[in-house]
Formats: C-alpha cells, sequence, structure tokens
C-alpha cells in the first residue's frame, strides 16, 4: 500500500563573505512522494565566488543533518539513498532521494559557501 510522504524543503543559505546579489532558492516548495517512489529536489543560486554547496535534513524540533557535500567539479555523489551532483556553470544542483520512505519526511536544506 502506497503512504504518501510530506516533504517540506526550506531554504539555508550559509553564504560566508556574501555579497548583496548573492541568493539560494529550492525548489519545488513543498514536495510530496509516494512510499518507493523517486523524488527530486533543486537548488539554484547565484554567487560571484561559489566554493562548496551542502545539502541537509532537518526532523521537527532538532538540528540540521548533514548529507551531502559538494564542490565545483560536477561530480555526482551518494549518501544512501540520496545522490546529489552540482551542475557546473548554471549554478544549479540536486538531491534526488530514490525508493522514498515515511522516514524520509524532513526539511531539506541547501547551503551555499562562498570564498
Amino acid at each position: 500500500m502506497e503512504k504518501p510522504l510530506g516533504v517540506l524543503l526550506l531554504i539555508l543559505g550559509l553564504q560566508l563573505g556574501c555579497e548583496a546579489e548573492d541568493k539560494v532558492e529550492q525548489t519545488p516548495p513543498s514536495l510530496s512522494i509516494q512510499e518507493g517512489k523517486n523524488g527530486t529536489m533543486n537548488c539554484s543560486y547565484t554567487s560571484s565566488a561559489f566554493r562548496s554547496l551542502q545539502w541537509y535534513r532537518q526532523d521537527p524540533g532538532k538540528g540540521p543533518i548533514f548529507i551531502i557535500l559538494l564542490f565545483s567539479d560536477g561530480k555526482e555523489k551518494s549518501n544512501g539513498r540520496f545522490t546529489a551532483k552540482h551542475e557546473k556553470g548554471v549554478e544549479h544542483s540536486f538531491l534526488h532521494i530514490s525508493a522514498a520512505q515515511p522516514e524520509d519526511s524532513a526539511t531539506y536544506l541547501c547551503a551555499v559557501e562562498t570564498q
């Protein structure tokens, strides 16, 4: 039996030494995935001095938990059922969840660190 999962996406902009025009945006603002199905979240940013991009998850009432760290090399990285990639030159990343489970319901955060 498939159960709907509510996955809420919020934004966390970790931008050390950021410029006024730097920003981070996650889409979609919320995502519902059926149990056992796959889902993808996107993170777009503008930054004059990109250093790294991190994905986190946060359960209600708890602190963020690190999932994946990406650099500008464009290499895809995985951590369990989570896969992420930084797309070089287009200031974009995605976080893909495979075979979603009820325990995946959380707030997912994209953070961009600048130089």
